[in-house]
């Protein structure tokens, strides 16, 4: 809302006002905490109500602070005090996005704001639990009640602990902080209460003391944080059943949609499930730890209550592996939660395609122990092929080519528009549409299995990928990949309205490869594409 405090100034008397928040601010932007110049910034400043009128606050200076022009029109939130902290939040986010290509969890919030430090000394006795800060002054010995869960059995109780004692569980929890948090920030900046209380659980030592680690509601706390507040509160499990705190996570995110977790998130939980059976099968058995001459399908018949929940933590396990490969170049171009604007690929899409398509859907009878040592394990070729596939696809199509600054967003009707894209980041957008990358790599699964029938080599069409290939193949499956994305298809605007205008479905494009055509007659290939010419090398 225009101020009439201000319209009134004159040029003068406003020049003053600037140089008198720029004296209280320290030389900073209110919003984003950087330095103001006021000779070379003077056309770039605004002077903004810090507590918007609407809200309630005065048209007085008390209530004006100076900001960079930019910041100001851009700011999360028209209450200054609460944008400069979501803006806080989001340049943390992009630190450590630049620094280590990843999202901020609430172990990074934690840290930087100086808790996660001290594990929690405490004693129990007679349905009671009792504990002491000291290590930050507070020598009061607190005691609570310990209450029972009468369903689970687990013991539990509630407190308001300083962040100085919080940890985050990133085993239980693996999420990052999603994009809601700002909502959260804004929500609990308005002075409405936190419903739920973040969960933690505490295990017995011989020092009778344990880090509270945090393993759900971590946006809350973060949100907290975030605020200022120093102490959370939380609802502690007493030892707890670990797996059961890690299978009730996973069921809430999966079968019982509670909990907005992310396939690669539910994945990850997946295949840390799958490890702690294989530990429980060892330690059942009396086998030691490097004992594993047994099977999926032992481990299977063994946990015959939970087998269909275990075939997909084995798969996870797989999954999860190709997935944080330190060595895999395509994950760079995947974003993790959804689909972004700024990376080609959704890991749904992966999901769907690369890890449909190319991991052996069912359980595998061979010992777990079977060639391991020479590299040669099914399960271990079958993930590190996978991603010898998946780097030479982002060699080919992505490194260098995609373009983060372009992103996806309205790519095509940029094109319709007549703005000038980079051609190669085009191609890269347009071949990794689900529908068109999910036709295409079907295509690579009949150049690996036509390559072992010219060798007169039986395989399980259902287990390519735990066959080792030749370098021959790999040869072949590269210079596909290469002369695919050479046609003249993926560069031609021409196309955007018609065949990449909206979204297409598999058939459609099976049709086109095959025969050069769409089904709705439009030519887009010269000629249907030949799997023996693209294999060439040209």
């Amino acid at each position: 809302m225009a101020s009439v405090y201000l319209n009134k100034l004159t040029a003068e008397e406003r020049k003053k006002l600037i140089e008198e928040l720029h004296t209280i601010q320290n030389g900073k932007c209110f919003i984003t905490d950087e330095l103001i110049d006021l000779s070379l910034h003077k056309n770039s400043l605004d002077i903004d109500h810090v507590v918007p009128t609407k809200l309630g606050g005065k048209d007085e200076k008390s209530n004006f602070a100076l900001t960079f022009s930019s910041a100001n029109r851009s700011k999360q939130a028209s209450d200054l005090n609460l944008a400069r902290l979501i803006h806080s939040y989001l340049k943390i986010q992009d630190n450590i996005k630049k620094k280590e290509d990843r999202s901020p969890n609430l172990s990074d919030l934690l840290i930087l704001n100086k808790g996660s430090k001290y594990p929690l000394n405490f004693k129990i006795k007679n349905d009671f639990i009792e504990y002491s800060l000291s290590e930050i002054g507070n020598t009061e010995i607190i005691k609570l009640p310990v209450y029972e869960d009468k369903l689970s059995k687990q013991k539990y109780f509630f407190t308001n602990i300083p962040i100085e004692y919080i940890f985050h569980d990133n085993i239980i929890n693996p999420r990052a902080i999603g994009a809601n948090i700002t909502k959260l920030i804004s929500e609990f900046y308005s002075g409405n209460p936190q419903l739920h209380v973040s969960l933690g659980w505490i295990k017995e030592d011989e020092q009778n003391q344990s880090e509270i680690k945090i393993f759900d509601g971590q946006h809350k706390a973060a949100a907290q944080i975030i605020l200022g507040v120093k102490t959370i509160p939380v609802r502690i499990f007493i030892n707890p059943d670990a797996e059961k705190l890690i299978q009730t996570n996973f069921r809430a995110g999966t079968v019982l949609r509670q909990v907005a977790f992310d396939k690669s998130v539910q994945r990850h939980l997946g295949s840390t499930l799958y490890y702690d059976r294989v530990r429980r099968y060892q330690e059942d058995l009396n086998l030691t730890e490097d004992n594993l001459n047994f099977s999926e399908k032992e481990l299977l018949n063994y946990f015959k209550g939970e087998s269909r929940e275990l075939k997909r933590y084995i798969l996870d396990a797989v999954r999860d592996k190709v997935t944080k490969h330190p060595e895999n170049k395509l994950m760079e171009f995947v974003d993790m939660g959804g689909r972004a604007k700024e990376k080609p690929l959704s890991y749904s899409s992966i999901d769907k395609t690369f890890y449909s398509f190319f991991i052996h859907q069912d359980t595998l009878e061979t010992p777990l122990s079977l060639h391991l040592e020479e590299g040669k394990n099914p399960r271990t070729l079958e993930s590190e092929q996978l991603v010898k596939l998946m780097n030479i696809i982002a060699e080919e199509i992505f490194i260098d080519r995609f373009d983060f600054e372009i992103g996806t967003n309205q790519i095509e009707s940029k094109i319709q528009k007549g703005e000038d894209l980079a051609a190669d980041h085009v191609r890269a957008f347009r071949m990794a549409k689900e529908e068109v990358l999910y036709t295409w790599l079907k295509f690579i699964s009949q150049i690996v299995k036509n390559h072992f029938i010219t060798l007169g080599k039986p395989i399980d069409e259902n287990k390519i990928f735990q066959f080792e290939f030749p370098d021959s193949l790999w040869n072949n499956i590269r210079n596909f990949v290469k002369n695919l994305a050479e046609l003249p298809l993926w560069k031609n605007n021409s196309l955007s309205a018609t065949v990449f205008g909206g979204k297409q479905n598999a058939p459609y494009w099976n049709s086109i490869f095959v025969t050069g055509n769409s089904p709705q007659g439009v030519k887009v290939l010269a000629e249907p594409i030949n799997l023996m010419e693209l294999q060439k090398e040209r």
